[in-house]
C-alpha cells in the first residue's frame, strides 16, 4: 500500500479512547443496576414481541422500511403492539408513528433530549451522519440502549483508510488499496494499479464518493475534487492524466476537512474487483454476529449499469446465483474477525455493519463496509424477514443477539424499484406533485415507502404529497411461491405495473432491476 496514513491516526486514537471509555462506563452503569432492575430488564429480552417504545432516526425510505416492519408486529387482538416515534420521519411514516419534524436526527441533545421525554426502550438509527456525529455515544451516556455503533466503531464507514487498516489487522479479503492525499500519490497508484480505475473519496459522501472508471482523466479528475472538497489546496495548471482539465462531479458530508491542524485530505485509489456484488447485513451486539440474507442493489442511474453513481436505483433478494452458503461464509471470514478486532481495539462495535462485495473468482472480497443498513437494499430485505425486527435489535442493543434463535426468511423473491427526480443525482428538482400512491399500493404484494417526500400542495390548492429529494419513492414488490424465478418475475412484475401507476413529472427510474438475475444472466467467475 503506497501513501500514507499516518495523519489520520491521532484522530481515530483520541476516538478509541473515548469510546472506551465511554463502553465502560455503560458497562458499569448496567451492573450496577439493582437485581429487580436487571431481572425485569432480562425478562422484558426474553419475552417476545414485548411493548416496547422505539424511536427510529432518519427521513428515508430505509428508516421508512424500519418503521413499516415494526409496525407490523402485533398483539394477539391483531393491534399495533409497539409505540412508534420517528424523526425528523417522513409523511409515508406518519399513520404508523409520531413524527418529530423538528429534531435533528444528528444532533446528539436533541436526540437524547427526544428519547427521554417519549421513555423510548431503544432508539434506532438509521442513517450514517448521526452516527459519525455521536449520537450513539450520547445515547450510551445518558443510558438509553441504542442501535447503532459509537462515533469511534462508525469510523468503518466514516473512514475508508481506517476500514482498510481494520481489514487488514482481521485478516478480511479485500482488493488492494492505496491511501492518496496528493493527487500526484493519485496518478501513480492509478498507474500502479491499472484500469479500471476505482478511487473513493475518504470520508462521507452521500453514497456518491466512489467513480469507477476506464478514463484516467475521468478518474483523476475525481479525485482532484474530492481532494479539494477536503481542503486540498494544490494548483492544477496543467492538464491531468490524458489531456483535460479534472471535472466530475462530488458532494460531501460530515467535517473531515484538511485544516492546518486536522486530518489531512484523502482518497483512496483500489484495485478494481472483478465479479457480481452483493450486499450482506451483520448483525453485531459488540461480540456475537448474524447477517441478514444476501441482496444486490443497482448504483448506476441507468439501465444496463450506465450513468453516474446514485444511492441505489434498486435492488432484489434472494440471490439464487449466490452460494448458499454466502451469508455464513461472510459473518466467518469478514463480519466476525471485524468485531472481534473492533473489540481487541477497545472500541466495540454494536449494530450494523454492511459488507459490500464482489463476488470475485478467488472467492467474495470487500468492497466496503457501512455502519448502517444500506438503501435501497433493505427495503427489499426487511420485505422478507418473518422474525419479528424487534427482537433482532433488542437483543443487538442489550449484547443478547447469542440468544436469538435463527432468523426466518419468507421464501418469496422481493424487488424494489426507486423513483428519482428529474435532474437526479446532480441537483434533483423538488416541489413536484406526487399521483397515484393509492393506485400502486393496492397492487397486491406492494407497499410504498417514501425517501424525499413532503406534504405540499397541488395546483388547486388542495393538500399533496411532493418531492423533496433526490431519491423520491421505493416500490417494493414481493413474488409468489418458492419457485425462484417465478417468483422474481412476479415481484419485478408487480413492482413496474406500481410504479406506472404513479405519476411524478420526469422523474427517472431504471426498467431493469433483477432482470439479468431473472434472465439467469449473473454468474460467479470461476478460475
Amino acid at each position: 500500500m503506497t501513501g500514507s496514513d499516518d495523519s489520520l491516526t491521532p484522530s481515530f486514537c483520541g476516538l478509541a479512547r473515548a469510546s472506551q471509555n465511554l463502553y465502560l462506563a455503560h458497562a458499569c452503569r448496567r451492573l450496577s443496576r439493582s437485581p429487580r432492575d436487571r431481572d425485569e430488564t432480562t425478562a422484558r429480552h426474553r419475552t417476545k414481541l414485548a411493548p416496547v417504545k422505539i424511536l427510529v432516526l432518519g427521513s428515508g425510505a430505509r428508516e421508512h422500511a424500519l418503521v413499516a416492519s415494526l409496525a407490523t408486529e402485533v398483539d394477539s387482538a391483531a393491534a399495533p403492539r409497539h409505540t412508534i416515534h420517528a424523526a425528523p420521519g417522513n409523511p409515508g411514516m406518519a399513520s404508523v408513528a409520531t413524527l418529530h419534524p423538528g429534531v435533528d436526527a444528528s444532533n446528539p441533545s436533541a436526540v437524547v433530549a427526544l428519547a427521554q421525554e417519549q421513555d423510548a426502550d431503544i432508539v434506532v438509527v438509521g442513517p450514517e451522519a448521526p452516527l459519525v456525529a455521536g449520537v450513539a455515544d450520547a445515547l450510551i451516556a445518558a443510558n438509553i440502549p441504542v442501535f447503532g455503533p459509537t462515533a469511534a466503531a462508525a469510523q468503518l464507514e466514516g473512514s475508508k483508510a481506517f476500514a482498510k487498516d481494520v481489514m487488514a489487522a482481521a485478516g478480511v479479503p479485500t482488493g488492494r488499496a492505496a491511501v492518496c492525499h496528493t493527487l500526484d500519490e493519485v496518478l501513480a497508484a492509478m498507474e500502479d494499479f491499472g484500469a479500471p480505475h476505482v478511487i473513493k473519496d475518504d470520508g462521507l459522501a452521500a453514497g456518491k464518493g466512489v467513480i469507477v472508471t476506464d478514463s484516467k482523466n475521468e478518474a483523476a479528475g475525481f479525485a482532484y475534487l474530492a481532494l479539494k472538497a477536503r481542503g486540498y489546496e494544490a494548483a492544477v495548471s496543467e492538464p491531468v492524466a490524458g489531456g483535460a482539465e479534472p471535472t466530475g462531479h462530488l458532494e460531501t458530508t460530515g467535517t473531515t476537512g484538511g485544516t492546518a491542524t486536522g486530518p489531512a485530505p484523502t482518497v483512496l485509489v483500489e484495485e478494481y474487483l472483478a465479479g457480481p456484488e452483493a450486499s450482506v447485513f451483520c448483525i453485531s451486539d459488540g461480540t456475537s454476529v448474524v447477517a441478514f440474507s444476501p441482496a444486490q442493489d443497482f448504483k448506476r442511474l441507468r439501465d444496463n449499469d450506465e450513468g453516474p453513481n446514485t444511492g441505489g436505483m434498486g435492488a432484489y433478494t434472494p440471490l439464487a446465483w449466490a452460494p448458499n452458503a454466502l451469508a455464513d461464509d461472510v459473518v466467518a471470514t469478514v463480519a466476525q474477525p471485524v468485531i472481534n478486532e473492533m473489540r481487541q481495539r477497545g472500541t466495540p462495535f454494536a449494530g450494523v455493519l454492511y459488507v459490500g462485495l464482489a463476488l470475485t473468482a478467488d472467492g467474495p472480497k470487500v468492497i466496503e463496509f457501512n455502519v448502517r443498513f444500506g438503501d435501497p437494499e433493505i427495503q427489499a430485505v426487511l420485505a422478507r424477514l418473518e422474525t419479528p425486527l424487534s427482537e433482532v435489535l433488542m437483543a443487538a442493543a442489550s449484547e443478547k443477539l447469542g440468544d436469538l434463535e435463527p432468523l426466518r426468511w419468507s421464501s418469496e423473491a422481493v424487488v424494489n424499484v426507486v423513483i428519482a427526480a428529474d435532474h437526479y443525482p446532480l441537483t434533483p428538482r423538488t416541489g413536484d406533485v406526487i399521483t397515484g400512491l393509492d393506485a400502486a399500493s393496492a397492487v397486491p404484494g406492494v407497499q410504498i415507502l417514501h425517501a424525499g417526500t413532503a406534504v405540499g400542495e397541488d395546483a388547486e390548492g388542495a393538500e399533496a404529497i411532493v418531492s423533496a429529494g433526490g431519491r423520491v419513492l421505493s416500490v417494493v414488490a414481493k413474488g409468489e411461491g418458492t419457485a425462484s424465478v417465478d417468483s422474481l418475475n412476479t415481484a419485478r412484475e408487480r413492482a413496474y405495473q406500481a410504479v406506472n401507476l404513479i405519476g411524478l413529472a420526469d422523474s427517472q427510474h431504471r426498467t431493469d432491476i433483477a432482470l439479468k438475475a431473472f434472465r439467469g444472466e449473473v454468474s460467479v467467475p470461476q478460475k
